[in-house]
């Protein structure tokens, strides 16, 4: 009797577990490899998981710390090895065609075709999103480089106003070191060299030269006059620096321009995050605008997730990542967070502050004029190799190694070299 009543109870317990791992085989899953794991960001992926979770999708976090992503690149080439590649991945930029030309990706073609994503996405981006004609990727963002920050209380105390041209630049730097502040942060890592020098570049020699030099890479573009005078101006702004810029991060220098000890940073839009954690306001307390001279340009990066080949079984999960990806709500709540703008030209920017809604704009004008283009500085313009041979002449050159004229001769012969 015993017996049987625990028998009963044992098929009873076995009838639970089978109903319990069905429950559990038909609860779908993603897994996001990414390196957002810094409160604001971390916070606006929240928004991704509860749009998933509503849709019966549980996400698995596999955060990676790193800002730049090096350290998940390493993760991922273990897992992808393995045969055990994640659902998702965040990457930038040259990264995302390499691993396209691996193979390994998914396509995201039927989705994009159904959600009309050829429409609302850049051109410069798609160069990124897809492979071969076919979508491999949702954009979340574009962060644009071209900007520079200035401490609105300086610009008033000296009667400034926003330059257009280099001369006017100038110019107010002039009046801002007379005045004892440091003209411009800046922190003297290889990263922020060439991100002012892809500016300088744009505002120099205008969209066709900055394509020409930076992205195609033309020895004729690299080895020229103008590429002479894009070096002889970035000596003069080496001028404004103060004289403990080596190595100084990033956030350091823009702290300087919050705290009134600096009037400007030329710096990406991840900047503003900074100064809105200082609790300042756009218009009030600081300046956003574009560096002089390429104010019809803008210069960007992008994260994407990039989609990678899985089984049958997870493929449905991984449309529904891709399409909260791309839905408007996601992209305005992230990137509000973010200091980015929208991947997407058609999401409202009612939430955004006004240098989001500057940015969104330019955004925009500079898709219609083809004046969009990926940054040299921020690895979407050239193979990471180039990109470094670069990086290594305009650091040697900022920091008095090389005068305009070698330097020129310099770069010409390390891109070669890289090629």
């Amino acid at each position: 009797m015993f017996l049987g009543k625990m028998t009963r109870a044992g098929l009873g317990m076995i009838a639970a577990l089978g109903l319990s791992t069905s429950i559990a085989s038909a609860q779908e899953s993603v897994e996001v490899l990414h390196w957002w794991t810094a409160g604001g960001e971390a916070k606006a992926l929240q928004v991704l998981k509860k749009d998933l979770e509503g849709q019966g999708v549980s996400w698995n976090d596999m955060p990676v710390a790193g800002g730049g992503g090096e350290q998940a690149m390493t993760v991922l080439r273990a897992r992808v090895t393995s045969g055990n590649a994640p659902t998702a991945v965040q990457m930038l930029g040259f990264d995302i065609k390499d691993w396209a030309g691996e193979g390994v990706l998914g396509n995201l073609d039927e989705l994009a075709a159904k959600e009309g994503w050829d429409a609302v996405v850049p051109d410069a981006l798609k160069g990124f999103s897809k492979y071969d004609g076919h979508w491999i990727a949702a954009p979340v963002n574009v962060h644009s480089t071209n900007w520079v920050w200035a401490n609105k209380a300086i610009f008033d105390e000296l009667g400034l106003k926003q330059p257009g041209s280099w001369d006017e630049l100038i110019a107010a730097l002039d009046k801002i070191k007379a005045a004892g502040y440091t003209a411009v942060a800046h922190g003297g890592q290889a990263w922020q060299d060439a991100t002012i020098f892809d500016a300088v570049v744009m505002a120099t020699g205008g969209p066709d030269f900055y394509q020409a030099s930076m992205i195609d890479t033309d020895p004729d573009a690299l080895g020229s006059d103008t590429m002479k005078t894009v070096f002889e101006r970035m000596a003069t702004l080496r001028g404004y620096v103060d004289d403990n810029f080596s190595g100084r991060d990033w956030n350091l220098a823009t702290a300087m321009v919050i705290n009134k000890e600096a009037g400007v940073q030329f710096m990406g839009d991840w900047a503003k995050g900074e100064f809105l954690n200082a609790g300042k306001v756009p218009d009030q307390d600081f300046l956003c605008f574009r560096f002089p001279g390429t104010q019809d340009a803008v210069t960007f990066n992008s994260d994407q997730f990039v989609m990678f080949k899985v089984g049958e079984d997870r493929q449905d999960a991984q449309m529904k990542l891709a399409s909260a990806v791309m839905s408007p709500s996601f992209q305005s709540a992230f990137n509000v967070v973010k200091g980015s703008v929208p991947a997407r030209t058609d999401v409202p920017n009612d939430a955004f502050d006004a240098c989001g809604k500057k940015g969104m704009a330019e955004l925009a004008a500079a898709n219609k004029k083809g004046t969009l283009f990926g940054s040299m500085a921020h690895g979407h313009a050239v193979p990471a190799g180039v990109k470094n041979a670069m990086y290594d002449v305009i650091t040697a050159h900022f920091n008095g190694e090389y005068d305009a004229a070698t330097a020129v001769e310099e770069l010409v012969n390390a891109v070669e070299s890289a090629q």
